[in-house]
């Protein structure tokens, strides 16, 4: 009895390790592998040992040429008068007369204000016969020293008196032209200081005076992009009310602002209709650099695997290219692409789903040049 469950447990243990241990499907793989050597045929090969193969894709492609293209300074400004000055009075008086009031345009010589002459009048006169005599004394002068009864210290101080005489009654007479101010260029005046009455002192402001024609724009220009500019060279400027007026670079500041490292630009523009004002926005475009550029639709811009910016072209044996490209402006239809090949073969339609060095096959939308 012992034994034969000694003999029962060891059964046991032995078909378990037979069933663990998979043998059991030599039987079955046996049966299969001879039925392989009578039926060659009846063995197909999986599919994952099946031959790969890649369709070639196909993608449209449009052939372009670059074209000389104008690198725009697109810059945030604002309108500036020409020139503004504030007239001061240059002698101490009383306001008699104001001839120009504000917002009233004024052609250069125009008076503005006068001032009261007080005594000056009758100081000239006064100054006037004191050169008289300081002439003749002079003239006596000359004679006594020829006849030897006059020193020559005598004879310059004479001169001396007499020069004094000439210089005052100069004086005078600029000190009389001054009581009336005149405009000093066409313009229009701005603002009044002075009312009728007042007195004025050495100094004190009387009206200013805006020249409206021509006017500037100014904007501040990048230390990058302002060695692309030169004085004279074109630009226009677009206004807040949609207003775009041509002009010319009229000076480039030769040191920067300290705390945008930005330079002054100023743009000269017509304004003949005087409809411009001092102070208001507007966008400057400065024509810069030169280069060569395609132009082409926005929806031709990809990525490649670092991110950079471009366009996907074949070259001449169908091979997908990529060329990193610069945007330069803009336009309603389409963009302008700088660092691109001369010629190129651009893949319009298809250039999402290929990538550089693949092999395709090419729809051409036009021949292009033959040259």
């Amino acid at each position: 009895m012992k034994r034969s469950l000694i003999l029962a447990l060891f059964i046991a243990v032995g078909a378990t390790a037979w069933v663990l241990s998979g043998n059991y499907d030599l039987l079955a793989n046996g049966r299969g592998d001879a039925a392989d050597q009578a039926d060659p045929s009846a063995k197909q090969a999986s599919p994952a040992e099946a031959p790969k193969t890649h369709a070639v894709k196909t993608v449209r492609t449009k052939v372009l040429i670059a074209k000389p293209r104008v690198i725009d300074i697109i810059v945030r400004g604002r309108t500036r008068a020409f020139r503004t000055v504030d007239i001061k009075a240059e002698v101490h008086g009383r306001v008699v007369a104001i001839k120009a009031v504000e917002g009233q345009r004024v052609k250069k010589g125009d008076v503005l204000v006068k001032l009261g002459t007080e005594d000056r009048e009758a100081r000239i006169v006064e100054t006037r016969a004191m050169l008289v005599q300081r002439e003749l004394e002079y003239e006596a002068a000359k004679v006594l020293r020829k006849k030897g009864y006059r020193a020559a210290t005598q004879l310059a101080a004479s001169a001396a008196q007499l020069d004094a005489a000439r210089a005052q009654l100069k004086r005078m007479q600029v000190e009389f032209a001054n009581l009336t101010l005149r405009a000093p260029f066409d313009g229009i005046v701005e603002m009044q200081h002075a009312e009728l009455g007042a007195f004025l002192k050495i100094g004190g402001e009387i009206v200013r005076i805006v020249d409206e024609d021509p006017f500037l724009v100014t904007g501040q220009v990048s230390e990058r992009d302002v060695a692309k500019l030169r004085v004279g060279g074109a630009g226009a400027a677009r206004l807040v009310d949609g207003r775009v007026i041509d002009g010319k670079i009229r000076f480039i500041a030769t040191t920067a602002d300290q705390a945008t490292r930005t330079f002054l630009v100023e743009l000269e523009v017509p304004n003949k209709d005087r409809n411009l004002r001092d102070g208001m926005t507007a966008e400057i475009k400065f024509e810069g650099e030169t280069v060569i550029a395609h132009f082409v639709s926005p929806a031709a811009l990809t990525l490649n695997d670092d991110g950079d910016v471009g366009v996907r072209s074949v070259s001449a044996d169908g091979v997908v290219q990529f060329w990193p490209a610069r945007i330069i402006g803009d336009a309603e239809d389409g963009i302008w692409l700088a660092g691109l090949p001369n010629k190129l073969t651009l893949i319009t339609v298809g250039h999402e789903f290929v990538r550089e060095g693949d092999k395709v096959e090419v729809m051409i939308d036009n021949p292009g040049p033959t040259s």
